[in-house]
């Protein structure tokens, strides 16, 4: 990942604030920009508000790569992933945090910070950060999800016409 172009969106729930805080010192100390979408201390919150705030940000172009942080990992990257455009991949181990970039162009890194130890999240990261997309097959591939999300959001489109029409009709 090239350092002069990279901003890193960064979210998560109460659960993972300590890890978000790690992982944020880490990035600076890398000379990456970040965008910290919270939370900001330990009170309960809701992750599916940081994996929008973070999905958004990485689907509008203002951040290269989000990272999404809960208690295990799964909420949070559930969340992100419902959001057009997110290729969150849940890492816990270094071979995924390099397979879901040169597989699956994973745009959203998520984590959980009950499941893992500071260490490692900070070393999934490290190989997350540098391992670039392969292409070729992978992308036919990409290219199909893609075409699953803008089917469905057309007929998302569809049904939200006719429900409007059917209020319309009964006035």
């Amino acid at each position: 990942m090239n350092n002069a172009s990279a901003k890193i969106a960064l979210g998560c729930d109460h659960a993972a604030y300590q890890l978000k805080e790690q992982i944020k010192t880490h990035l600076l100390a890398k000379g990456l920009e970040v965008k910290d979408f919270g939370t900001f201390d330990e009170t309960s919150v809701d992750y599916p508000d940081y994996a929008f705030f973070v999905g958004k940000a990485v689907t509008s172009g203002e951040c290269s790569r989000g990272i999404v942080l809960c208690g295990t990992g799964i909420g949070i990257s559930i969340a992100a992933n419902k959001i057009p455009g997110v290729r969150a991949a849940l890492c816990h181990d270094l071979f995924t945090a390099e397979a879901c970039r040169q597989h699956n162009n994973a745009n959203v890194l998520a984590m959980g910070a009950r499941v893992l130890e500071p260490e490692l999240a900070l070393q999934i990261l490290d190989v997350w950060l540098k391992t670039e997309f392969e292409g070729g097959r992978h992308q036919r591939r990409l290219d199909k999800i893609t075409g699953i999300e803008d089917t469905m959001a057309v007929e998302h489109a569809q049904e939200l016409a006719n429900i409007v029409n059917n209020v319309n009709n009964t006035k």
